[in-house]
């Protein structure tokens, strides 16, 4: 719903202690009364995040999450709907609309729940959720469920940004990749999105060529999909989540905000420990 870690968790404890206060002889079901709260509560979140989000420095990027994917079942379900790219695309959706669409297609309530959710009617809510279904239908992606293959082809990436290796990057990238950067004004990063495999393998090795000699690499699964955290001085400074289709990156989306990073420290496998 939120898209950032700390508010959705903020969100959870905003909750908590009104239902610790609640009159519970007044509560019919505690399930009900709990999810309409959060969904309210988030609902709020959202609508003061879009006037911040609109003067965003650069590219706004959901806060990255590690994720298990020993499940094949479940690695498959999160790269579908926890993706960066699914969370970039729900934030084009209006606050109620995005609720509605994610209660009805993620959580599988009904309208007639969502309804009362959300404090409108249930036609209103089906009308939400199908013209969300549309514009969300229109531009998402499918991308690839196979970790092991996503795994190695994360690793070719990450030694062909390392080593230099143009040639090697532009095999894994596709012809029309596009890379985001998201530094929120704290890091640097790219001002607008980097397309095609040459810019974008050029301006990756480039960056790579920034890392400080004591940089650790690591790769790690983020959101249900193949990704990199890079780590110096005991402080992660970035984080990058791969689109891969058919085989290939299709999208590279880079996090160097600080704030957007606390989730990950300490997740993932280094490079150097995967070769020993």
């Amino acid at each position: 719903m939120l898209g950032v870690v700390a508010e959705a968790e903020d969100v959870v404890q905003d909750a908590y202690v009104r239902w610790t206060s609640a009159d519970r002889a007044e509560v019919r079901s505690a399930r009900a009364y709990l999810t309409t709260m959060v969904t309210r509560l988030c609902i709020d979140r959202l609508r003061s995040a879009r006037s911040q989000r609109e003067v965003y420095p650069g590219p706004w990027l959901p806060e990255p999450l590690p994720t298990s994917n020993t499940d094949p079942a479940v690695g498959a379900e999160l790269a579908d709907t926890l993706s960066l790219a699914f969370l970039v695309l729900l934030e084009e959706l209006g606050p109620v609309e995005r609720a509605a669409f994610l209660l009805r297609d993620v959580f599988e309530y009904s309208y007639a729940e969502i309804a009362s959710m959300v404090g409108h009617n249930e036609a209103s809510c089906r009308q939400l959720a199908a013209r969300a279904r549309h514009r969300i239908g229109e531009r998402r992606r499918r991308f690839d469920a196979d970790a092991e293959r996503g795994r190695d082809l994360t690793r070719r990436f990450i030694v062909a940004c390392g080593t230099g290796d143009i040639s090697e990057l532009m095999s894994v990238l596709a012809d029309d990749v596009v890379v985001w950067t998201d530094g929120g004004g704290k890091a640097r990063a790219a001002p607008r999105p980097v397309v095609g495999a040459v810019r974008a393998a050029r301006w990756l090795v480039n960056v790579a060529k920034r890392n400080p000699p004591d940089a650790t690499v690591r790769q790690v699964t983020l959101n249900g999909q193949p990704g990199v955290v890079i780590e110096a001085s005991g402080e992660v400074t970035t984080a990058l989540v791969l689109d891969v289709i058919d085989g290939q990156v299709s999208g590279v989306r880079v996090v160097t905000n600080p704030e957007k990073l606390g989730a990950v420290r300490g997740h993932g496998v280094s490079v150097d420990e995967e070769v020993r």
